[in-house]
């Protein structure tokens, strides 16, 4: 009876009058009940009686009346029909609907093409293997915060596109284990990549919103070294802006001391070597020490927890900016670098202090409005004078003087 009147109540069915079909309501289960032509399920659910704590109870006449009269009114103004019998779907079309418009939103996105040539199709991927999977190219959009005050992208900028490239490259090929650029087999020997040499050739200086291109790849270096060398270039119009070159060997990260090359690693990345030349012409000149008497010196530079690379040392770009603390501004506001070389003697920790030294030749610091190229060698060192990077680098006079322009135009306030 109580399965019956639960299934009246969702499924309600109609009751015929006169004695024989199957769709009355036995005697037997009548239990006293009379029939209704229109609810029974209600008129059942009305005349059952209540118990309070297993002791019957009888409900009021004025309640019952009530709503029997409640279930007349209802049945004669609404007819039963299918449409009224099944469930509420409201719920069920709002959730389609929100699914819809979330599909036809990824469609979109998906859909999605460039409406101008200098902006790229896919600004957020990682690049790509090209020229038969021996080199890795990638594209970078100069950001705001990558340029000076001349408007142009300075060149820890452009060190830190060959860094990523550099990386993705390792990734790419599928040779990145757990370490900073180090392969499987490097990581199992606790071995990492660190660089000893640098050269860089910088044509022109990419502006702000430019799109350029990096190109990399690696050949051998002697027995127990790698060269790596990039070029980058203008995405829109092919043109060569800078060529760095490198050379790199293996470091215990437990020992800190350098390494051969294991078997095991050269038959990991001997497949990805280049026979080419370096695409910067070697500088055999030797970098020379400075001393105390250098014509520029700043003092009691330590490195930010910020600076530290994964690796627990200081990056290598970061030292590029360290070695120009020392270089006179009237350099830096009159000239543009042209060319480095740097030498990695040793590495630097978190709680270093460092030295960073400065001679200038071929120029005349007070008078550099009318003068030509000119040449400085650089020392970075520790406190108690051990030495992490020498470099020398070459200035030529920036094209135009931005710097100045926009003292010019904005001049300074008294």
């Amino acid at each position: 009876m109580v399965a019956t009147a639960a299934t009246s109540s969702f499924f309600p069915v109609t009751s015929r009058t006169g004695g024989g079909g199957g769709g009355g309501i036995p005697a037997s289960l009548g239990g006293g009940l009379k029939q209704n032509h229109r609810s029974s399920s209600v008129k059942a659910n009305a005349h059952a009686p209540s118990k309070i704590n297993g002791t019957a109870t009888k409900v009021p006449k004025s309640m019952e009346s009530m709503k029997l009269e409640s279930s007349s009114t209802t049945g004669a103004n609404a007819p039963r029909t299918f449409i009224n019998q099944i469930p509420d779907w409201s719920m069920l079309l709002a959730a389609i609907t929100t699914a819809f418009l979330a599909a036809e939103k990824q469609w979109m996105m998906i859909d999605w093409k460039p409406k101008r040539s200098d902006v790229l199709s896919d600004p957020f991927g990682i690049g790509r293997i090209v020229q038969d999977g021996l080199a890795f190219r990638q594209n970078f959009s100069i950001r705001s915060y990558e340029i000076g005050a001349d408007k142009t992208a300075s060149i820890e900028t452009l060190m830190n596109h060959l860094q990523e490239t550099a990386l993705n490259h390792v990734k790419t090929a599928g040779l990145l284990g757990d370490g900073f650029g180090s392969t499987p087999e490097m990581c199992k020997k606790n071995l990492i990549w660190v660089v000893t040499r640098m050269q860089v050739e910088v044509d022109r200086y990419p502006t702000w919103g430019d799109v350029v291109q990096v190109d990399t790849w690696v050949s051998a270096s002697g027995k127990n070294g790698m060269r790596r060398d990039w070029i980058i270039r203008d995405a829109n119009t092919g043109e060569i802006l800078t060529r760095a070159s490198s050379i790199w060997v293996m470091m215990n990260k437990v020992t800190r001391r350098l390494s051969k090359i294991p078997e095991e690693v050269r038959q990991e990345i001997a497949s990805y070597f280049v026979d080419s030349p370096p695409v910067v012409e070697e500088d055999n000149r030797k970098l020379s020490k400075l001393d105390d008497t250098a014509d520029h010196i700043r003092r009691g530079l330590s490195p930010r927890w910020s600076d530290l690379d994964v690796n627990q040392h200081v990056n290598n770009v970061k030292y590029i900016g360290w070695l120009l603390e020392s270089a006179p501004q009237a350099i830096l506001e009159s000239h543009e670098l042209r060319a480095m070389t740097l030498e990695y003697r040793r590495e630097c920790g978190k709680d270093s202090v460092l030295d960073s030294l400065t001679d200038v030749s071929g120029a005349d610091i007070g008078n550099l409005a009318g003068g030509g190229s000119l040449e400085c060698k650089h020392l970075l060192r520790l406190e108690d004078g051990g030495e992490i990077v020498r470099g020398r680098t070459e200035w030529r006079p920036k094209p135009v003087n931005n710097f100045g322009a926009m003292n010019q135009v904005f001049p300074a306030e008294n």
